[in-house]
């Protein structure tokens, strides 16, 4: 009997003792809480993945759609158009109708929110990420002056009247160095081939990549795409001047063709066939800029959409560099991010 009480006696000890300091600590947890909850939000989250599978042929009639809209003095986008397509598919461009392409162009046309339509908000911003900078306002210099245009502003990777040969090869294997899957797209050209800047950036890696060998990396002025041309000529791979943290034009000559990489030792030809790497890395926040969180996105398409907008050059036979053969006008912010990255 003496036992059982004395237990019971320690059990409303501790009991008691509890109470007593949850009744000490609470208002400091409420404060705690309170303060929380008034002096800081919960972060935004953002985009972890994206796949861009539109077919070419639907991004030509989205463009045309876009550019009719703009001339008629009733603009719409094409990413809303394609959105508003991926969103009734789920993503599966291969139940794509002609008529629902028709509806979505009225809706938008209509001035319909569809915001609240399942998964648009998604690829409304994902789309848009990837085609941000390709549709707009610019201007070519044409004889003695400059004309001014709307439509696509970018450029195919490789310039005007030099051949080259694609597949759609994204996700291939790799194996150099370990086994991973290709997240580019190569375009088979000779060597010396002038690259060409798919879109107007700032320079933010230039130089030497044990797998990409002689590489450019240009940030897009919104920071949302990062262009990467890999595997560049050896010993002149990069065009005249070029250095990190310029600013370049969509369709400037930026580096040369060639087939440098593969190697941990410097301007060392370490790919069988000369060809352009390009690829395009979708950045929503700068922990994705390297490590496991990268979004790269399959170019093919948009390598075909660009197929007929390469960009002229002429050669100076003095210094035998490639140049465009026409001006080209765009606004350019007045700040753009520095150069941050090194892949």
């Amino acid at each position: 009997m003496f036992f059982t009480i004395k237990m019971k006696g320690k059990i409303w000890g501790g009991v008691l003792a509890a109470v007593l300091l949850l009744a000490a600590v609470l208002p400091a947890f409420s404060q705690a809480w309170a303060a929380e909850a008034e002096g800081s939000e919960k972060p935004k989250g953002f985009i972890k993945w994206v796949d861009f599978d539109v077919p070419a042929k639907l991004l030509q009639m989205a463009l045309d759609a876009d550019q009719d809209a703009h001339d008629s003095g009733s603009p719409i986008s094409w990413v809303d158009l394609l959105a508003y397509l991926a969103a009734k598919y789920g993503g599966d461009f291969s139940l794509f109708r002609q008529k629902d392409f028709e509806t979505g162009l009225e809706k938008l046309q209509a001035g319909e929110d569809l915001s609240s339509m399942p998964s648009f908000p998604y690829y409304q911003e994902a789309y848009g990420a990837v085609l941000g900078g390709f549709v707009g306002e610019y201007e070519l210099e044409e004889g003695e002056g400059w004309k001014s245009y709307y439509g696509l502003k970018a450029y195919s990777p490789i310039a005007e009247t030099f051949p080259y040969s694609d597949y759609d090869d994204f996700g291939v294997s790799r194996e150099y160095g370990y086994h991973r899957r290709h997240l580019g797209h190569d375009m088979m050209a000779a060597v010396g081939t002038p690259v060409i800047a798919v879109e107007s950036g700032r320079v933010e890696a230039l130089g030497w990549n044990q797998y990409g060998g002689w590489r450019i990396g240009i940030r897009s002025f919104d920071g949302l795409r990062y262009h990467y041309y890999a595997h560049l000529r050896k010993d002149r791979p990069f065009a005249e001047g070029l250095a990190l943290g310029d600013t370049v034009l969509a369709g400037d000559v930026i580096g040369y063709v060639g087939r440098t990489g593969y190697s941990a030792t410097e301007n060392v030809n370490g790919i069988e066939q000369s060809h352009l790497h390009y690829g395009l890395q979708i950045i929503f926040d700068e922990s994705q800029k390297e490590g496991n969180g990268e979004i790269w996105v399959d170019v093919y398409s948009l390598c075909r959409l660009l197929r007929d907008r390469q960009s002229a050059v002429q050669r100076n036979d003095s210094t035998k560099e490639w140049t465009r053969t026409h001006g080209y006008r765009e606004a350019v912010p007045s700040e753009v991010p520095d150069p941050s990255g090194t892949t």
